[in-house]
């Protein structure tokens, strides 16, 4: 378990010092949208619809599909909506930047 802490340790005090890492971290806390944060914030939205459609597909559909299979089809439908919305409003930040 000890070895697992110094590991954990050396590799958050690594990452926080590489310049790259610090200044993706800079854009996120400024809200500047580039690929990187894009990306990031793509990744963070599809988790959290995966999650939500899952419970949506639960509380809709569980009667009649049962729980798991009604849990599987809600997260995979939960991130067809959300994803294009995602990138479409991530594009139009990105243009009000650019045009601001």
């Amino acid at each position: 378990m000890l070895d697992f802490v110094a590991i954990a340790t050396t590799f958050a005090n690594n990452i926080t010092a590489n310049p790259n890492f610090q200044h993706f971290l800079n854009n996120l806390a400024i809200g500047e949208i580039t690929w990187l944060t894009g990306l990031f914030w793509l990744a963070v939205a599809a988790a959290v619809s995966i999650v939500g459609g899952a419970i949506g597909g639960v509380l809709l559909a569980s009667k009649d599909l049962g729980y798991r299979l009604s849990a599987m089809i809600g997260g995979l439908f939960g991130p067809v909506g959300v994803i294009p919305a995602v990138l479409l409003g991530l594009a139009v930040l990105k243009l009000t930047q650019i045009s601001g």
